[in-house]
C-alpha cells in the first residue's frame, strides 16, 4: 500500500456525547452532521454569540434532543464523558486553549479551520446511508474534495439507500447458506448490479434475492450471465454510467479491436480481458468462436461483459449473440452506448436532422461479408437530398459509394464529412464534395476506422474548417486534424 496522508475511519457516534463550542455557520454544519450520525451534541456558547444558521439548526434539533444548547462559554468541565470535542474559535490562542483542554481530558479534538489543532478531520461526504462515502484531501484542497463528491454523487443513485438496507436484511441468509469465496461473491456481484440498474427495491426484489441464494446453493454456476455493453466511439468520458458499472462488475471482458485502453482501464482489475476484434484485412475472431466463449464462461458462473465499440445495437452483430445466449438459457442484458454517428455530428458541430436540410437520418453499412457493398441496397432511396446518410465501415468502398449516389441522382456537390478514429486523440476529420469522397478517404487512410456522413447538414462545415489556412492543406485543431481534399 502506498503512503496515506491520513487514515480514513468511520466512527460510531450513536448514543455518544460530543462537547462543542462555537456559534458560527461552520459550527452549525458540524453540529448538524454529528447529530445526524446519532450523537447528542452539547453546545456551549452564549446565546448572544450564536449566528443565524446555528439558531436555525438549534430550533430544528431542539425538540428531538439531538443538540442541547448551554448558554455559557465552554470550560474544563465540559469534556467529561465526551467521545469527541469540536470547536470554532476566532483566535489562535482560543483554539490552542480548547485543543489543550480536550487533549488533556483524553478526548479527540477538532478545531474548525485550524489544522494545527485537529487530531481528526471532517471529510466531504456522499450520503446514501447506510452507505456513506468520505472524501479527504488532508486539508489541502477542500474545493477539490467537493468536486470529487459531485462526481461520486452522479455514480451513486439515490435508491442505493434502499438496496443497502435490503443487503442488511438478507446478509444472514447469505452467510449461513453460501460458502465463502466464489458463491458469496457471485451473489453480492449480482445484488450490486441490481442495485445500480433497478429502481428502489420492493418485496419482489427481496424475494428475488432470496431465490438467487437458493439457486446458488442448488447450482453453483447459477450466477453466470452476459452483459452486452456499448463502449461508445472511443473516448472514455463518453461511456455511460451503466457501462462503467458493468465493467467494474465483470469477471471476463471480451472486447472489440476498436475499444481504447482508457476504457479498459475503468474495468475491474481482476477481470480477465480477451481481445475478440474483427477487422477487415486482419486476423480476426470468428463470430462462432466469440459466441462459444461467452457461453463457456457464463456456464462457469462468470459475469461476462461483451464490450463493443459504439452502440451494441448498431452494426455490432449483437442479434446473433443474443440469440445464441438465449438458446443456451443464459441471462443477457444490454447497455447501450453512444454510436459513432452521434460523435461525428458532435465533432463537426452539426445536427444530423437540421429541420431545414434533413427530414430523416439513415445508418448504412458500407461493406458486406464478401468485402463489397451489400447486395440489395436501394440507392435511389439513399440518394435523397433531404436526408442525412451515415456510412459505417465504408472506407474501402468510398469511391463506389460516391459513384452510386451520384448515378442515382444525388448532386455531385453534396457536402460530405469524413472522420477516422473518431473522438480519439488521433482523430482526423475531412470535409468536401460527394464527387471527391474517394480522394478524401484515400488521404485520411482507408485502413483506419472510417465514418462517412453525406448530406446538406454538413454544408457549413467547409467554411468553418478552412478558416485560417489555405484550402487543400491539413491543419491541427486541438487534438485533431481537419483536412480538405482538393477538387478533382
Amino acid at each position: 500500500m502506498g503512503e496515506l496522508a491520513t487514515l480514513p475511519v468511520f466512527f460510531d457516534l450513536r448514543g455518544k456525547r460530543v462537547a462543542m463550542a462555537g456559534g458560527s455557520d461552520g459550527a452549525a454544519w458540524k453540529a448538524e452532521l454529528m447529530a445526524a450520525a446519532g450523537a447528542r451534541v452539547d453546545l456551549y456558547e452564549p446565546m448572544d454569540d450564536l449566528g443565524e444558521e446555528m439558531r436555525t439548526v438549534l430550533s430544528l434539533a431542539f425538540a428531538e434532543g439531538r443538540i442541547v444548547h448551554h448558554d455559557r462559554p465552554w470550560a474544563f468541565d465540559i469534556f467529561a464523558g465526551a467521545a469527541l470535542a469540536v470547536a470554532d474559535c476566532e483566535t489562535m490562542a482560543g483554539a490552542q486553549a480548547f485543543f489543550c483542554a480536550a487533549r488533556d481530558a483524553g478526548v479527540p479534538v477538532n478545531v474548525i479551520d485550524k489544522p494545527a489543532f485537529c487530531q481528526f478531520r471532517f471529510g466531504t461526504i456522499v450520503n446514501r446511508s447506510p452507505v456513506v462515502v468520505g472524501i479527504s484531501t488532508d486539508g489541502a484542497a477542500p474545493i477539490l474534495g467537493q468536486a470529487i463528491r459531485r462526481r461520486i454523487e452522479t455514480l451513486l443513485p439515490a435508491t442505493l439507500t434502499g438496496w443497502a438496507k435490503l443487503a442488511a436484511k438478507v446478509r444472514a441468509e447469505v452467510m449461513d447458506r453460501l460458502e465463502a469465496g466464489p458463491l458469496r461473491r457471485a451473489f453480492w456481484e449480482r445484488f450490486s448490479d441490481e442495485a445500480f440498474t433497478r429502481r428502489a427495491p420492493d418485496d419482489v426484489a427481496e424475494a428475488d434475492a432470496r431465490r438467487f441464494v437458493s439457486d446458488l446453493v442448488a447450482t453453483p454456476q447459477a450466477g453466470g450471465r452476459v452483459t452486452l455493453v456499448g463502449a461508445g466511439p472511443g473516448e472514455a468520458e463518453l461511456l455511460t454510467l451503466k457501462a462503467v458499472r458493468a465493467l467494474q462488475a465483470a469477471d471476463v471482458i471480451l472486447f472489440d479491436d476498436l475499444v481504447s485502453d482508457d476504457i479498459l482501464e475503468l474495468a475491474r482489475r481482476e477481470a480477465k480481458r480477451m481481445l475478440v476484434g474483427k477487422r477487415a484485412s486482419r486476423d480476426s475472431c470468428r463470430q462462432e468462436d466469440i459466441n462459444r466463449t461467452m457461453v463457456q464462461f457464463a456456464k462457469a458462473g462468470k459475469h461476462v461483459v461483451r464490450l463493443k465499440s459504439g452502440d451494441v445495437s448498431v452494426f455490432g452483430r449483437s442479434g446473433e449473440e443474443i440469440a445464441e445466449l438465449r438458446r443456451e438459457g443464459i441471462p443477457v442484458r444490454i447497455v447501450p452506448g453512444i454510436t459513432a454517428a452521434s460523435a461525428l455530428a458532435a465533432g463537426f458541430g452539426v445536427s444530423l436532422t437540421h429541420r431545414d436540410r434533413a427530414q430523416q437520418v439513415r445508418f448504412v453499412t458500407g461493406h458486406s461479408q464478401k468485402g463489397d457493398l451489400p447486395d440489395g441496397m436501394d440507392w435511389r432511396a439513399l440518394a435523397d437530398d433531404h436526408a442525412t446518410t451515415i456510412f459505417y465501415m465504408g472506407g474501402r468502398m468510398a469511391p463506389r459509394i460516391s459513384a452510386m449516389l451520384i448515378e442515382h441522382g444525388l448532386p455531385a456537390e453534396t457536402p460530405v464529412a469524413v472522420a477516422a478514429n473518431i473522438s480519439r486523440d488521433d482523430e482526423t476529420r475531412a470535409i468536401g464534395r460527394l464527387a471527391d469522397l474517394g480522394a478524401i478517404v484515400a488521404r485520411i487512410g482507408v485502413d483506419r476506422p472510417i465514418l462517412i456522413g453525406v448530406g446538406r447538414v454538413f454544408a457549413d462545415c467547409e467554411a468553418q474548417a478552412l478558416e485560417g489556412f489555405e484550402p487543400g492543406l491539413s491543419a491541427p485543431t486541438g487534438e485533431t486534424s481537419r483536412l480538405r481534399a482538393k477538387a478533382s
